[in-house]
């Protein structure tokens, strides 16, 4: 079985590296619609409603995809699966391809292009921003998502194998859908914020330590995206952005944060790092190191998910 899940998850790193994902029909659009469904049903304004849509949202889907891995009685059959289940939720080529679209418009001072694009990837108001400040959001959403979309579903499959995989895609998009502060989810999605934030503790830590430790792939030093990390990630508002974003700013050598603009909401991000602020050149470098931590972290998921059968043969060894 670990031996299935570990070729399953390498199978379906290697799909989206390929492929990225799906043109149409894509799973987690359709978990979007599913979720969208429930909430017509279950929205009130109030905690224990969201705690509600939370579950009728997430433990079915996780409760299918264990019939199904449970289902698929021979090695092969539930590679596959894992596989399938991999590129679907794994999100780390489509997320690349969008900095390098962001800058390529930027090199060409095709500003609006740019801004459009960006939305893409940050729910801030591009309006306003030039084209260092979409150059400072693409970075930042780089750092983030390579977390959410990469890191954090490969060790959740590590960990739990297909239910891991899909029960992780539909927290995190539950946390997207209704898990941001606004009037309509101040309290409905208060259970999918908390525990989005649970389910990347350790994962965006995980990037974080990754990004510290590739940062002379692009020309920058661990030590300094580890002095980053240590001294600017609790001024982040978000508990697992902010380790991720300050390793990501100190291993590029540039400094991430300032004012946003979320629909007329103005929040004012911590400041990470010690250079100067992004800009069109550093969108390739982030794009270099998203990749690197991407390949990274697949890697460390294959070895997790191999870790029970080496335990096991250790211990037949020692008979």
């Amino acid at each position: 079985m670990t031996a299935a899940r570990a070729a399953g998850l390498a199978a379906g790193f290697v799909l989206d590296r390929l492929l990225g994902d799906p043109a149409r029909l894509h799973p987690v659009a359709g978990l979007g619609r599913f979720a969208a469904r429930v909430e017509q049903v279950t929205h009130r304004d109030h905690r224990a409603a969201g705690v509600l849509h939370h579950g009728l949202v997430v433990v079915p889907l996780a409760g299918a995809a264990l019939v199904a891995e449970r289902a698929c009685r021979r090695p092969w059959q539930r590679a596959l699966l894992t596989a399938a289940a991999t590129w679907a939720v794994v999100g780390g080529r489509s997320l690349v391809r969008e900095g390098e679209t962001i800058a390529g418009q930027l090199a060409r001072d095709d500003l609006p292009a740019a801004r459009l694009q960006v939305t893409h990837l940050v729910g801030r108001d591009p309006s306003g921003l030039d084209g260092a400040g979409v150059a400072r959001a693409a970075v930042e959403s780089l750092a983030e998502n390579t977390s959410d979309a990469v890191v954090a579903p490969l060790l959740w499959g590590a960990a739990l194998g297909v239910p891991g995989l899909v029960g992780y895609r539909a927290i995190n998009t539950l946390d997207a859908m209704v898990g941001h502060r606004s009037p309509r989810y101040e309290r409905f999605g208060w259970a999918s914020a908390r525990v989005d934030d649970a389910a990347n503790l350790v994962p965006s830590r995980v990037s974080a330590a990754l990004a510290a430790g590739l940062a002379p792939t692009v020309g920058g030093r661990p030590r300094d995206a580890l002095r980053a990390w240590r001294r600017d990630a609790r001024r982040h508002p978000s508990p697992n952005a902010g380790p991720v974003e300050a390793a990501f700013a100190g291993a590029l050598g540039v400094t991430l944060g300032g004012i946003n603009d979320y629909a007329g909401r103005i929040e004012d991000r911590a400041r990470m790092g010690d250079g100067p602020a992004p800009v069109v050149a550093d969108l390739p470098r982030a794009t270099r190191l998203a990749t690197a931590v991407a390949w990274a972290a697949a890697g460390l998921s294959v070895l997790l998910a191999l870790g029970p059968r080496r335990a096991r043969q250790r211990r037949r060894a020692r008979r």
